[in-house]
């Protein structure tokens, strides 16, 4: 089992939908797949479809992670019902897919204060100690380093940022990778950053093109491939609840190509070395 968080100290850069797109990739894929909903907007569980019922959302397995069991909490993603009855390409041989979700709420939001002790971090982890069943569990983390993003890297092999080809957005991926490595050394020896995703790519933008040769310069080899681009009808595909491989349309379909290809770059990353040392001055203009 691989837990990915995924990560970005600024907001509004697509976090979710990254998310979202690595989830529906992986559906295809036939990979076992538990999204945990961190984020108290809870965007995720919207565009994941879930009809949640009688079930525990994540906030409320985290007041008790001990006694949560989550095998009876998670959720069917409704993207099942979309997909094909099976998968023969599934790498663990199920008749099915399997995508969940620990749903996501407003309560989870008493964790997310920058004051949690080492007890608080670790419940994340004691809640998805009952994941085995899962090959992939991807955390939709919320835009900040307060404490649920920090129980998330608690509890995860890897973290993947988001980041548009922005300064703002670029700076602040600078900023979360120094905060990744003093994470490390303090609380996760065994954490690595799985790379950063440039998302929302306009490829007729001189300010974008600029910026993305500035990732490449500062970040090397955590700079995932392929980028993402803008996607126009991507907020029509999350707000239908489907997933982006099962929306009709050429754009959807390159979309979901793409996907495919960032959810295989991603499981191949080798946990590189000193995150610290990865990322190198970055050019002023």
């Amino acid at each position: 089992m691989q837990v990915v968080s995924i990560s970005s100290l600024k907001g509004g850069v697509g976090k979710t939908s990254v998310t979202t797109g690595l989830a529906s990739a992986a559906l295809a894929a036939g990979i076992s797949t538990l999204v945990v909903d961190l984020d108290p907007h809870a965007d995720a569980s919207t565009a994941l479809g879930v009809r949640p019922g009688e079930q525990l959302d994540i906030g409320r397995m985290l007041k008790a992670p001990r006694r949560a069991r989550l095998a009876d909490n998670v959720v069917p993603s409704g993207w099942v019902e979309h997909g094909p009855a099976g998968s023969p390409g599934s790498s663990n041989g199920a008749a099915a897919p399997v995508l969940d979700v620990a749903v996501g709420s407003a309560y989870t939001g008493i964790y997310d204060r920058p004051d949690l002790g080492r007890r608080d971090l670790r419940r994340l982890s004691s809640v998805l100690a009952g994941a085995g069943q899962y090959e992939l569990v991807l955390i939709d983390c919320p835009p900040s380093l307060n404490g649920l993003t920090r129980m998330a890297w608690s509890a995860s092999d890897k973290v993947t940022l988001v980041a548009e080809p922005g300064l703002f957005s670029v700076a602040g991926t600078e900023r979360t990778l120094r905060a990744i490595q003093l994470f490390r050394q303090e609380f996760a020896p065994g954490l690595s950053p799985a790379g950063i995703v440039a998302n929302r790519v306009r490829s007729g933008s001189s300010e974008h093109s600029f910026r993305l040769s500035e990732m490449q310069s500062m970040f090397g080899e955590l700079l995932l491939s392929p980028h993402i681009p803008e996607q126009a009808n991507w907020q029509q595909i999350q707000g239908a609840a489907h997933s982006v491989h099962h929306w009709p349309g050429d754009s959807a379909k390159n979309a979901a190509a793409l996907f495919d290809a960032l959810l295989e770059n991603l499981l191949q990353t080798a946990a590189p070395g000193d995150a610290a040392g990865l990322v190198r001055n970055r050019s002023r203009r």
